[in-house]
């Protein structure tokens, strides 16, 4: 196979990133899977947390944990969803302990009563079931 022929096989071409970027224009209001998650994040109790895993469950979307911290990401800003109340595995806050995101999620649940330390919150205050 000669170097044209490869340039213009289209298996061979570079696959498009999917970052976060190229989802910025894709109508979000419109996709079913997104506004279940929201929904179920808007049912976490104040003062409570959960997992990204759980919400993916109660959502109907088992395994895609990451789904449900894309829905949260992509959130339009207008929706004021409780986004500080969804953890990581374990009760982790999944920003980098010195960037912004990760001392306001520990600021917003401090005012609700949510004990954090080293980066993760109390098992105590974690709800596994969510509807």
């Amino acid at each position: 196979m000669t170097r044209q022929q490869k340039a213009s096989t289209p298996l061979l071409r570079p696959l498009r990133s999917t970052s976060v970027r190229a989802h910025r224009h894709l109508p979000t209001e419109d996709n079913p899977a997104l506004q279940v998650i929201w929904h179920v994040v808007c049912t976490i109790p104040w003062g409570r947390v959960s997992t990204y895993g759980a919400v993916a469950r109660a959502a109907g979307l088992p395994g895609r944990a990451r789904q449900a911290g894309f829905a949260l990401r992509v959130a339009p800003k207008g929706l004021n969803l409780p986004w500080h109340r969804v953890v990581g595995a374990g009760g982790r806050i999944v920003f980098p302990k010195s960037s912004r995101e990760h001392k306001e999620q520990a600021r917003r649940l401090h005012a609700e009563g949510v004990s954090v330390e080293n980066g993760r919150v109390t098992r105590s205050a974690i709800v596994n079931e969510l509807r």
